[in-house]
This record gives structure tokens, sequence and C-alpha cells, in this order.
């Protein structure tokens, strides 16, 4: 039952969960995809938690407000391959374009690169292993983690929760 925890908690890759047990994985490097973090960080979109509430489903402020994790294989977002743009669900920020999406065969929609300054990282350190939470730059909300078993030309998974985007398709 452990390993199989370690397995969900580490984004589905069995190699990401026996090394995030036993040793700690690289963190993803900062550039300038990624936002500067801190705990103490100002986010341009800020809210109470009361409006969180009001402003998200019960599910999405569980994930981007709480740092929840959202059942494997439950978004559509997962399946999801037309052109286009996803978002935060918080705020409404560009993250990722559908050309760096790709199935990571996690459960989890997975990305090879964010936009440009879309997100944030910090260290992550809950459930006795070390991963790079990512956040969006905007409004502070949990996305997901990032890995560094992706493919080229990254070698980045960032493994985010549908829950916390929405997808805009792009224009004919």
């Amino acid at each position: 039952m452990r390993l199989r925890r370690l397995f969900l908690l580490a984004g589905g890759s069995l190699a990401a969960a026996v090394t995030g047990a036993l040793i700690s994985p690289r963190l993803v490097p900062r550039s300038a995809h990624a936002a500067p973090t801190s705990r103490e960080e100002a986010f341009t979109v800020t809210h109470s938690d009361e409006e969180w509430r009001r402003l998200l489903t019960p599910e999405q402020y569980r994930v981007l407000r709480h740092e929840g994790t959202e059942r494997p294989y439950t978004s559509p977002l997962n399946n999801e391959h037309r052109h286009g743009t996803f978002h935060c669900a918080g705020c409404d920020q560009a993250l990722f374009s559908s050309q760096t999406k790709y199935d990571s065969r996690t459960g989890w929609p997975s990305f090879w690169q964010p936009l440009e300054g879309a997100i944030g990282t910090r260290r992550d350190t809950s459930f006795a292993m070390s991963r790079t939470e990512v956040h969006c730059s905007r409004c502070g909300g949990h996305l997901g983690h990032a890995f560094d078993d992706g493919p080229l030309p990254t070698r980045l998974r960032y493994c985010m929760n549908g829950v916390a985007m929405t997808f805009r398709p792009a224009s004919a």
C-alpha cells in the first residue's frame, strides 16, 4: 500500500515513486519560464478565503487553494487534443500551450514546458519526499508538480491537476 501511495503522489511514475522515497529528485531549474517564488510571494490576483470558495468549485478550491491532488484519469483535460491554451481555473492566466502537451501515461495532463512567466515553483517536502511544486504566478494557485523525467527538449514533465485548469481552443 505504501508503494501504491508513493506511486500516486509522485505523479504516477514508478521510478519517481521509488526515487522520491529514497533520494531527492533534482529540482526543476529556474528559467525564464518560471517566476521567482517564496512562501511570502505577492500575487497580483488575491481573494479572501471566502471569496475563493465562492469563485471555485469545491474540488478546484481543494486543489488550487489547499494543494490537493485530483484522482488520476478523472480530468477531461487529460484527453484534450485540440490546439489551444490551458489556463488557470483560479485567475484565467494562460499557462501552457497545447503544443507542449504530451501523454505521460500518468493520468494527469502533462506538459514539457509552460508559457513564459506563467508559473512559479517551490520545493515541496511533504509526504517524506522532495518534489517541485508548481503554482500559477498570478494567483498562487497550486497546479501540480514538475519532474525531471519528461521528453526532449526540456526533459521536464509538468504533471498538472486538470481541475486546476481550463482549456481555451485556438481560434479557427
